[in-house]
């Protein structure tokens, strides 16, 4: 409200000429998922003759369940992007002049120089053949919409695009709920993030600053549970300091050797049912649990740790009426809320908000992980802004830790964080969450209001 420049919020980052080079072919690719839509009166759609809408209904399949935290991401996209060039190439001659056909060509043509994808290679094939493989999430789901009277595991019939959730945990500490909500809290002590019949994540909290009510995460304990012929019961667990690359028994994998996954570098290994892999000794870890489609990023940033994770809708609301305290699920407590309706009580009065905490701007304890410093609102925003570029809950909310603590540190927690959130979350219109009491957002110059309008078209219609 009272918002004047561009249609969507963060489209005049996009209308800059750098953004607008970066994001090109995904708004290439967007137009064309929004304008083969029937229901969309506005685009062209395609003619009978003209085949790009099955060959972005392919490429779409192809890619739905790849995610850049997995090895091998790379690879496999690459070979979606020649199969789907090649498709368009097929339709050439009765696509011609046909708009949604013209920008898909052009989207596929600048993702494949960005993720340096050579033209040659091998292709993705349209219709690949499945090896139904009951400890593989997605070739589970594949196998139950292809065989509607199969039941396994309780899945439902008939679901062949999984619907994704994520959560995430930072900071002081900063909550990202699945239902994309927003929250700071006290939380001290253990609190179940997740607690449901495949996966249990409990984190536990400690003071920051002596006298205060903010608090940081110190340990993490995961339970995978038992799941028939794919895993016996897995226990995770990393305190500060200690970010160990094993479940709790020794073990870094568990379960039956799966199918060959290609890994970043081209080569094949097999992967099992649940695994670690350690991306930076005693910083970064990451768990995966193919067979219930969990991806889990724990991190050490300072002396506090993070954790993000992406699980399947349907795994997330197993739980019956004793695990309904779930923090990932139905948000803190309101009598643990440190935000006020979304509002960081630290947020400077330029915002409309006012500071609650005026003792916190003294503090100087040392920290033995850089120590501490004194920062004043501006300084804690220039700091902050030298990592985030986005005036978002992310940024905001590593001002208001600078600000309650003192500790440098947690500008990179809230920068991992973020990075894990885009790795790990499944609707990209969905990542930037801008509080409701930020300052106005830059006019769009008159060059760009076209490219506004055609961001808001891409960001409201597609990938909902």
């Amino acid at each position: 409200m009272g918002r004047a420049g561009c249609c969507c919020r963060g489209a005049e980052r996009l209308a800059s000429p750098s953004s607008a080079r970066r994001f090109r072919p995904v708004l290439l690719l967007v137009t064309a998922l929004v304008c083969v839509a029937p229901q969309i009166g506005q685009c062209q759609v395609a003619t009978p003759q003209c085949r790009i809408q099955k060959c972005t209904t392919d490429f779409v399949s192809l890619t739905s369940h790849l995610t850049p935290a997995v090895d091998g991401f790379h690879v496999e996209f690459c070979k979606a992007l020649r199969a789907y060039s090649a498709c368009t190439q097929k339709t050439a001659k009765s696509c011609r002049g046909n708009l949604v056909y013209h920008s898909a060509v052009l989207g596929i043509s600048d993702l494949m120089s960005q993720r340096n994808c050579s033209k040659d290679g091998p292709t993705s094939p349209t219709h690949p053949e499945t090896h139904h493989e009951p400890c593989n999430y997605h070739s589970r789901s594949q196998h139950a919409h292809t065989h509607p009277h199969t039941h396994t595991h309780g899945h439902s019939q008939g679901h062949f695009q999984p619907v994704y959730l994520f959560c995430g945990l930072f900071g002081d500490p900063h909550l990202r709920t699945f239902k994309d909500s927003f929250q700071t809290c006290k939380v001290e002590g253990a609190w179940p993030l997740i607690d449901n019949d495949y996966l249990s994540v409990q984190v536990t909290n400690v003071p920051v600053v002596s006298g205060s009510s903010a608090t940081a995460t110190n340990k993490i304990t995961i339970i995978f549970k038992p799941f028939e012929g794919c895993t016996d019961q897995r226990v995770y667990q990393a305190v500060t300091d200690s970010l160990p690359a094993a479940f709790d028994d020794g073990t870094i994998s568990s379960g039956d050797a799966l199918h060959s996954s290609t890994a970043v570098e081209g080569s094949m290994r097999k992967v099992r049912a649940l695994w670690i892999s350690e991306r930076s000794p005693g910083r970064h870890v990451e768990l995966h649990a193919g067979y219930i489609g969990v991806t889990v990023i724990v991190r050490q940033t300072g002396r506090y740790l993070t954790l993000a994770i992406r699980i399947p809708e349907e795994f997330a609301q197993a739980y019956d009426a004793s695990q309904d305290l779930q923090l990932c699920l139905n948000g803190c407590p309101n009598s643990e809320r440190i935000d006020q309706g979304g509002h960081l009580p630290l947020f400077p009065p330029a915002l409309g908000l006012q500071l609650h905490r005026p003792g916190y701007s003294s503090l100087t304890q040392a920290s033995p992980y850089g120590g501490s410093q004194l920062f004043s609102v501006d300084r804690a925003k220039e700091r902050c802004k030298e990592q985030l570029e986005a005036h978002d809950i992310y940024f905001y909310s590593c001002v208001f830790d600078l600000l309650t603590t003192g500790d440098a540190n947690f500008t990179v927690a809230s920068y991992s964080a973020q990075k894990d959130m885009e790795s790990l979350h499944p609707h990209r219109d969905r990542w930037r969450i801008y509080p409701r009491g930020a300052a106005s957002l830059p006019t769009c110059s008159h060059q760009t209001i076209s490219y506004c309008l055609l961001v808001l078209c891409a960001l409201s219609r597609a990938l909902v």
